[in-house]
């Protein structure tokens, strides 16, 4: 892979993407997110060196001095031998499961390191998981996590799999439950009717996981009105829009 130059679109795109992880970290979120092999990295044994002073004007603080690597630099030193097997979820035909590698590396492109260097510190320490198929000559994904150092490999491998999840859970949302339906232009408006989408998506109905009950589940508008119904029962008002338990819906108890 050639080098990166500073009007590379990729050179910015991986900007974008340390920043996000900045972010998060910032707001003390802990996260799993993809990236890609050739993000800048030292190994987690590389520290900052301080040069010898000479005695004159301000000591020096510990910079990293050495060329970074890279994710697929770091993985492929570590070799396949290193992988490990793992099965993440039941799918249509069977277990899905393949071979995994986790180290420990330092991100290291040019805005971390120089605050590194500013506050004479060492780069944070974070996971690296990579999938390295058993017929494949390298890894195929790399993914970053903030996760403690205690976090065992099945954890890191769940979290980063729940991709498939998140996108099925979203596409139903749209698709079964209209999320994309509101047509107003209130905040009030929005966050009601999204409210009432994501408990609805959460709801158990009937239809839902029965396959002898297909066809009998409850409609968007039928649904958020039994919701409206339940939730009003239980704080007295709708608590987004604020109103009064609709007469034509008797109250009921709270579930147990």
């Amino acid at each position: 892979m050639g080098a990166l130059t500073t009007s590379d679109p990729r050179r910015r795109w991986l900007r974008r993407i340390s920043e996000f992880r900045v972010g998060l970290e910032e707001r003390e979120l802990q996260y799993v997110v993809q990236a890609k092999g050739h993000t800048s990295a030292y190994a987690e044994r590389v520290p900052p060196k301080r040069p010898d002073y000479a005695g004159m004007g301000r000591p020096p603080k510990p910079r990293y001095r050495e060329k970074p690597s890279s994710l697929r630099a770091l993985a492929l030193e570590a070799r396949s031998e290193a992988t490990v097997e793992i099965s993440w979820r039941e799918g249509t035909t069977g277990e899905l499961h393949s071979r995994f590698l986790a180290l420990q590396v330092r991100l290291a492109n040019i805005g971390l390191r120089n605050r590194a260097n500013r506050q004479g510190s060492e780069l944070p320490a974070r996971w690296l998981l990579c999938e390295w198929p058993e017929d494949a000559s390298e890894p195929v994904k790399y993914w970053l996590s903030n996760l403690s150092e205690q976090t065992l490999l099945l954890k890191l491998v769940r979290l980063a799999k729940l991709r498939w999840r998140i996108e099925h859970d979203y596409h139903e949302l749209k698709d079964a439950l209209g999320l994309d339906h509101f047509e107003g232009r209130s905040y009030r408006g929005w966050n009601h009717h999204v409210t009432l989408v994501s408990i609805a998506h959460a709801y158990p109905h009937p239809g839902t996981h029965s396959p002898e009950t297909q066809g009998s589940s409850l409609s968007l508008f039928a649904l958020a009105r039994e919701l409206q119904a339940l939730l009003a029962c239980w704080q007295g008002t709708c608590p987004t829009c604020r109103r009064e338990l609709p007469p034509n819906h008797p109250p009921r108890p709270p579930p147990t």
